[in-house]
């Protein structure tokens, strides 16, 4: 059953069975100090995320939503990476570099990795992605479509940067797309709130945005009430 949502710019019916929760490149390279984005960002505001993602990541679990994970990351040999894409940071922070946790953004290094909060379980999907954007050159929209799912969850990092692209790709593509503001974080503040007031502007030219808050009370399951024992009920 379809639910109403508060949300920017308005409010929406959620179909539960048409929605999935897509989280966006909870990597140890994008979180943690030591990863690839902390040799030069101050990672505090990006791990404030993982406990209402955590939250979510249950809620969705708790009544068989389907999860996907994306991560972002190359291929050893750096095929897939665009030579622009390597030279545009300095030399010992570019991808491929030895890191703290491994090469740095590389398929299959240790920093590459969901966080260990976040692990996916059984059955779960994870998809990875040499763009910021999900959709490109992805399974993810194919993933979607199969399931028959109309409404996409966005949580993850940054919102300035792979959220606000996927959200994009999400749109152009049919969907509706849903950015949940107490789980997307990113580095700088400044561009955090832009990118989530460009999301609902103009009616919602991309999306909405809600606190996941208002997701979890829509798919919590309603409590049962006590059954009176007759005695009590002849009273």
């Amino acid at each position: 059953m379809a639910k109403r949502i508060d949300a920017e710019p308005k409010q929406f019916l959620l179909d539960p069975q048409e929605t999935a929760l897509v989280i966006v490149d909870m990597q140890r390279d994008f979180v943690l100090p030591d990863g690839w984005a902390g040799q030069r960002n101050d990672t505090t505001h990006v791990q404030k995320a993982i406990r209402p993602i955590k939250r979510m990541l249950e809620t969705a679990r708790s009544v068989g939503m389907p999860i996907i994970f994306t991560r972002e990351g190359h291929k050893p040999d750096l095929s897939d990476a665009p030579q622009r894409k390597i030279e545009s940071l300095p030399k010992g922070n570019r991808i491929g570099d030895k890191g703290p946790m491994g090469r740095l953004l590389i398929r299959g290094e240790h920093g590459h990795d969901i966080i260990d909060e976040l692990k996916p379980q059984k059955g779960e999907t994870v998809i990875d992605k040499s763009g910021k954007d999900a959709f490109y050159k992805t399974r993810l929209n194919s993933a979607l479509t199969k399931r028959g799912i109309k409404n996409v969850l966005f949580v993850g990092v940054t919102t300035n940067c792979c959220i606000h692209a996927s959200v994009i790709g999400a749109h152009d593509r049919g969907y509706h797309p849903i950015v949940l503001r107490d789980c997307v974080a990113a580095y700088n503040q400044k561009l955090h709130r832009a990118a989530l007031q460009m999301i609902p502007y103009e009616a919602g030219i991309f999306g909405s945005v809600t606190h996941s808050k208002h997701i979890r009370n829509a798919l919590a399951k309603p409590k049962r009430r006590k059954k009176q024992s007759p005695s009590k009920a002849r009273r």
